[in-house]
């Protein structure tokens, strides 16, 4: 029985996937170490989407390599050579091939390597796991996605989309709530699409696992703007339940509809504002987190500046925004691309307008007094989330897992600062 070191990057998806490759380890006989010094065997969880982070992950390969190695997640299954050029005595694991992880395994410990990249039809739903926070249960809804976004390489890692089972989506979610988790993550590539394959929808689902009668909140992931006209009207009446958090993370990714079509997103830039528009009329406070790429190929000055105006428009609450990074395997990969200054230029503009936006958003909850969920220990102290799934730091000693009342004080650009009410 050997000792293991796992670690992940990425979306929550990835997290999802090594507490599951951590569960099957321990159920295994095997034991989780805390750091890789102490490990006969490394594996990573890696993710592939950008440039910087595919870089990042070779750096780590290559520090975690000097024992044996499974690099496991999307990086092995969209670029199998380039991990392989750096460690080519590493066993691979895909993110669709989780069942087999204790296989590659013991093949990796008797010295073998080996390659486990095709998708398996093993439900990611019932799996074991070690959770990375006892409070938060992660819970993956499907594999895979709809889109041929000309930009990502998802498609090329996850493939098609794979929806899990409804009734087995809420039994595990009963699990998770069981075993001590007061907020549920509902993940997958794209949770917009979720249940077109199987006959069902995301708002089914929400309204299922928002019926359970315990005591937790639940905060729906990412899902693309072009499925949300098809569930929109429904969806946004589940939000209605106390139980959800009024969070939506909808990447518009760009302002300009030639841009968009370019990209292959399937949707347009009004497709985001109605959105927007729809669940702020409905709610008074809703958090919008979006995406937002510049430097595409083809992305003029006019359609940027229509980004510009978009952000400007609907002031999201959260944008992450990228540079954009050719990807290997990727069709825009092939284009002619923008100097590497005027993509610089460009987001320093936008992280900029950027920044304005969330700090004068931030500052309109001071004062505000509710109840917050406390789920994650920070070096400051510790973060929680109100029904906005805003982040709240409060400097009092509280546990994981509490909900209290807590009194805005101060706002930043990227959290609230709060006290507890007494």
């Amino acid at each position: 029985m050997a000792k293991i070191f796992v670690e992940a990057y990425g979306c929550s998806a990835s997290f999802a996937d090594s507490e599951m490759i951590s569960g099957l380890i321990q159920n295994g006989g095997h034991t989780l170490v805390e750091d890789s010094s102490q490990s006969d065997l490394n594996v990573v969880v890696t993710c592939s989407v950008k440039d910087a982070t595919a870089n990042k992950m070779i750096h780590r390969i290559k520090s975690l390599k000097t024992k044996p190695l499974i690099v496991a997640g999307c990086l092995p299954k969209a670029e199998k050579e380039t991990v392989e050029k750096f460690t080519e005595n590493a066993s691979l694991l895909g993110p669709n091939s989780l069942g087999q992880t204790l296989q590659v395994i013991n093949s990796t410990l008797k010295g073998r390597k080996e390659i486990a990249l095709e998708d398996s039809d093993l439900s990611k739903v019932g799996l074991p796991k070690v959770r990375l926070n006892p409070a938060v249960g992660i819970v993956e809804i499907a594999s895979g996605c709809m889109s041929e976004c000309t930009f990502c390489q998802t498609k090329l890692s996850k493939g098609d989309l794979v929806s899990y089972r409804l009734g087995d989506i809420v039994r595990q979610v009963r699990t998770e709530i069981n075993e001590g988790c007061k907020e549920i993550w509902l993940t997958s590539t794209d949770n917009g699409c979720y249940g077109f394959d199987i006959g069902t929808d995301l708002p089914t689902l929400v309204n299922a696992v928002a019926e359970i009668p315990d005591d937790f909140m639940l905060r729906v992931g990412m899902m693309n703007p072009m499925y949300m006209p098809r569930i929109k009207e429904e969806l946004v009446k589940s939000f209605d339940n106390d139980k959800v958090f009024k969070f939506l993370h909808v990447p518009v990714q760009s302002g300009s509809d030639k841009v968009l079509h370019d990209m292959k997103r399937g949707h347009t830039a009004n497709t985001y504002r109605e959105i927007v528009q729809k669940v702020r009329e409905r709610f008074e406070n809703f958090t919008i987190s979006t995406d937002i790429i510049v430097g595409f190929p083809s992305e003029t000055e006019e359609d940027f500046e229509k980004t510009v105006k978009l952000i400007d428009e609907t002031k999201p609450e959260v944008v992450n925004l990228s540079r954009y990074s050719a990807r290997p395997g990727t069709e825009a990969a092939e284009w002619e691309q923008i100097d590497v200054s005027e993509v610089k230029r460009r987001s320093k503009k936008i992280f900029e307008q950027i920044s304005k936006i969330t700090l004068e958003n931030n500052q309109k909850w001071i004062g505000w007094t509710g109840k917050v969920l406390f789920d994650e220990k920070t070096d400051d102290g510790i973060k929680g989330r109100n029904y906005a799934y805003k982040p709240i730091f409060v400097k009092d000693i509280v546990d994981i897992g509490q909900s209290l009342t807590v009194e805005i004080t101060d706002a930043t650009v990227s959290s609230l600062v709060g006290k507890i009410a007494s």
